[in-house]
């Protein structure tokens, strides 16, 4: 049903929008930019900031454009006097509570607020600088939080309370010690914080960021002792564009080939290889319990900050998650074993590198348990953003840049592998593949379109072979997680096989990409990952000639002894 039409003007301008839309979106329709900070496209309506007021014909107050819908014959004014006084006064209180000291902040020239400040000609504030934060909490691998910087927006509390349901990040105290931070102001690595980075990609600020690797990489990568690697996730090659002004979801692959090579790494290698290598051990692992009456439903376990939240919430139902490391520890552990036989360095000496859109990688990499021999499989984990900025201070101009092609052993992946970015990739891939190894049928089509897509849960069934048809679920996003999970718990769930991913939209919308990234930008990332997928001469993991020949001359065989070594792990109760 078509909604009615209200018909209203702003700024002299008529305009017929669907009823219940409100002034800010509505004045998009007459290309009027009204200023906001607490407003996202993808949250609730707060109305926290009131930087977005405007001017209501017959109402004596200024209205906050965000959560003021429209109604017939209103008369908008967006850019009056008094509305301009109003949101520089609202600036400068900002301002005078918070850092200023900006080219010091890994979010100078992609800061919200340093924008309108630029918008309405403010360099400093006339008020008296009241800069009232709690210390610095660099405590994790992860994230930093700098609350001299929070302008307390309310969007990523939102993020943690709402979208992932952590409820780590809360409002406290009132008035002048109001402040955003974990109960009892306790640093992000003393609570159930997974480190998923939700937080800091809405945030306006620098508030929340990554924690900064690119200096230990540049070091290592000018220490003539070191052998530098580096691996690229697929959700980065449709998300690194972004930062260089190319076209949204752009697929990037061989520009950011070129350009690490340019920025010194010795290797670069697809962590599409190891995410089809997770999948010849996760289907396996599936098959196995299916056949052999192990736990079910079995749950991936390449989302670190779903780890970390299993880990924390629900570690009573460990059992469920599949024993395989991640594809970028499964990189890192044969990076320092079977990478360093066939160069002839010791494991030591091989730095290894990973380009991840997500702040939980480096969190992961950090385990005490992603080691082999005793040697840290991922010395570091930099995000899409870091990389970004280490290209960009290098000088490469990224958008003009020949593309080239990923080095060998590790350079073949499949568009298996490539979906791992898409919330579903996962599901779908080990699909194609346990499908094959039940039936011993080629798989006629390999698309599983029915758990494609943003939705929080998806579900399908396939039919393995005479007598069995296999129940799957895909979450993204805590909050769908949590959902699924409490099902397990009470022993309702009708599922066999279960993805989960702990951010919106699956890796592509971790916490590590570019900042800004809407739901609609998400969409374009995973159709540009699809296509991948679809141009690619094999999509499926156990036809990756590379992955065959690892089996047949190293590892031996999926499940193996070498493999279960090596390729798998364990997880534990979060204290």
């Amino acid at each position: 049903m078509t909604a009615n039409q209200v018909t209203l003007t702003i700024d002299h301008k008529r305009i017929s929008v669907p009823e219940g839309t409100t002034i800010l979106e509505a004045a998009k329709k007459v290309a009027v930019n009204i200023p906001h900070l607490c407003y996202h496209p993808d949250q609730e309506i707060k109305a926290n900031c009131r930087i977005c007021v405007v001017e209501v014909k017959g109402s004596r107050k200024l209205s906050a454009a965000c959560s003021t819908r429209v109604s017939e014959g209103m008369e908008v004014l967006t850019n009056t006097r008094k509305v301009r006084d109003m949101q520089r006064g609202i600036l400068e209180l900002m301002l005078a509570n918070h850092n200023q000291d900006c080219l010091k902040c890994h979010r100078n020239g992609n800061c919200e607020l340093q924008d309108l400040c630029e918008r309405f000609n403010i360099s400093r504030t006339h008020l008296e600088d009241a800069v009232d934060a709690l210390p610095l909490d660099d405590s994790n691998p992860a994230l930093v939080r700098d609350s001299s910087k929070c302008i307390k927006c309310g969007r990523c509390v939102e993020a943690c309370q709402s979208v992932q349901e952590v409820h780590v990040l809360t409002h406290s105290h009132r008035s002048i010690r109001f402040n955003i931070a974990p109960a009892y102001e306790m640093p992000l690595e003393e609570t159930l914080c997974v480190f998923c980075g939700q937080c800091a990609a809405v945030c306006p600020t620098g508030a929340i960021v990554e924690k900064d690797d690119t200096e230990l990489v540049w070091t290592a990568i000018e220490d003539p002792s070191k052998h530098v690697i580096v691996q690229v996730a697929p959700a980065v090659r449709v998300a690194l564009g972004d930062s260089f002004g190319l076209p949204k979801g752009e697929i990037v692959t061989g520009k950011t080939v070129a350009a690490l090579r340019r920025l010194g790494f010795d290797q670069v290698f697809d962590t599409n290889f190891t995410a089809d290598l997770t999948i010849m051990e996760e289907s396996h692992e599936l098959i196995h319990r299916l056949t052999h009456g192990g736990t079910l439903p079995m749950v991936t376990s390449c989302s670190p900050g779903w780890i970390n939240y299993i880990e924390g919430v629900f570690d009573d139902l460990l059992d469920h998650l599949s024993t395989c490391k991640s594809p970028q520890q499964m990189f890192g552990a044969l990076s320092k074993t079977y990478y360093a036989e066939l160069k002839g360095l010791a494991p030591e000496d091989i730095f290894t590198v990973s380009i991840m859109p997500c702040t939980a990688k480096k969190y992961e990499a950090a385990r005490p348990e992603m080691t082999s021999g005793g040697v840290r499989e991922v010395d570091a984990v930099l995000t899409t953003r870091e990389l970004a900025r280490m290209i960009g201070s290098a000088g490469i101009e990224f958008a003009d840049i020949d593309e080239e092609q990923f080095d060998n052993p590790f350079g073949l992946g499949t568009g298996a592998g490539a979906i791992f970015g898409a919330t579903g990739g996962v599901m779908e891939a080990a699909l194609r593949t346990a499908y094959e190894a039940v039936t011993g049928k080629g798989l006629p089509n390999p698309d599983f379109k029915e758990v494609r897509g943003l939705d929080g849960i998806k579900e399908a069934s396939v039919v393995l072979g005479d007598d069995l048809v296999l129940r799957v679920a895909v979450a993204n996003g805590l909050s769908n997680a949590k959902a699924l999970m409490a099902e397990v718990r009470r022993g309702e769930s009708p599922y066999h096989f279960i993805e989960i991913m702990a951010c919106p939209g699956g890796c592509l919308g971790g916490g590590g990409q570019p900042i800004r990234s809407t739901n609609d930008i998400k969409e374009k990332r995973m159709d540009a990952l699809y296509k991948i997928d679809q141009d690619l001469p094999i999509r499926k993991s156990h036809k990756n000639p590379d992955i065959l020949k690892l089996y047949e001359t190293w590892l031996g065989e999926p499940l193996g002894h070498k493999s279960h070594e090596l390729l798998h792990t364990h997880y534990h109760k979060r204290v």
